[in-house]
């Protein structure tokens, strides 16, 4: 399985898993993949409730170009466009040569601590 973790870093523990990947990459060693953001702010105004459900009919039913998705949503073209572009950006679908949508992950966790590691 295919997954992605995304959390919520901030300070010395953004910096100690920055320091780990590094390490893993300059050992020629896969780590997975990983998405980090500051705070709970950020997380949620990146990654929305209607985005998570586009990534999730994305992944279910590949293939759609951007307006197939948009009427499969039953969402205006505009703003599913919008949201396919910032999802791109953080690597959460990806779009082929012919604009088709795919998801890379079969599986997305997200995690958020609630106090900040000693």
């Amino acid at each position: 399985m295919n997954r992605i973790e995304i959390e919520v870093l901030r300070g010395r523990a953004a910096l100690a898993g920055f320091k780990q990947a590094w390490r893993r990459v300059a050992a020629g060693k896969a780590g997975a993949s990983k998405l980090a953001f500051g705070n709970l702010a950020q997380l949620f105004s990146a990654i929305t409730e209607k985005r998570l459900e586009l990534v999730r009919h994305v992944a279910m039913h590949g293939g759609l170009n951007t307006r197939k998705l948009a009427i499969a949503l039953k969402r205006d073209y505009k703003n599913v466009y919008m949201d396919v572009q910032a999802l791109t950006q953080l690597g959460l679908i990806d779009r082929d040569e012919r604009g088709r949508l795919t998801a890379p992950f079969d599986e997305i966790v997200i995690r958020a601590g609630l106090r900040e590691a000693a």
